[in-house]
């Protein structure tokens, strides 16, 4: 494609709000639905699933960036929506895995936190470092600067669970992930190489059949 032919980095922008904005409309068409089969939360969807190919598209048209996000249908491995007609709590559950792949490097950057802190005791093994870095850093920092930190990125996923009411405080804390439920996830997003391998196989298959 031509630069001419680009959008413009506004344009990617504008593409990315509006996936914001369809995703606040697809919950808030969740909350106010009034059966199984709501035509209000079908449109949502489908606006949802509209506006991320299209910020998907501009996105790699201006960057040569793709976001891996699939949007549960019909064929994902959730079940059906089963969770409560209007949610009035949710829960947003968030792994992210990562390979240590270069822990001297972890190991310094955690000793330099250390020092800027005049801890005594510093970061001398990896497993000391991790716990000095993410105490140090919000996670969705050390997600954008992981290859500071030595660290690769592996797969990763982010559940919105919807629920009736928030839980008592402290209620989960001694096992939070072990209660996540499918049937009240909202949306999910997925990123893995696996999809990059995917979308090589497709390209391969469709080189074949020219």
């Amino acid at each position: 494609m031509s630069d001419a032919a680009q959008p413009t980095a506004a344009e990617v922008r504008a593409a990315a709000e509006a996936v914001k904005a369809a995703l606040d409309r697809h919950l808030a068409a969740v909350e106010r639905r009034t059966g199984d089969d709501d035509p209000a939360v079908y449109e949502a969807f489908n606006a949802l699933a509209a506006a991320a190919e299209a910020y998907d598209e501009r996105l790699y048209d201006r960057y040569d960036e793709v976001t891996p996000f699939e949007i549960p249908g019909a064929d994902d491995s959730l079940p059906p929506y089963a969770g409560p007609e209007e949610p009035h709590a949710l829960s947003v559950l968030i792994r992210r895995d990562y390979a240590v792949v270069e822990p001297q490097r972890l190991i310094a950057q955690a000793q330099r936190i250390a020092a800027v802190d005049r801890e005594e005791d510093g970061a001398g093994t990896a497993h000391a470092a991790l716990g000095v870095l993410f105490g140090e850093y919000e996670p969705d920092e050390i997600a954008s600067r992981h290859k500071e930190f030595g660290l690769e990125e592996g797969d990763s996923t982010l559940w919105v669970e919807a629920a009736e009411e928030l839980p008592e405080p402290g209620e989960w804390l001694p096992a939070p992930f072990d209660h996540a439920d499918p049937e009240r996830i909202v949306c999910r997003f997925d990123i893995s190489s696996v999809f990059d391998d995917e979308a090589d196989d497709d390209l391969e298959d469709q080189a074949r059949g020219a």
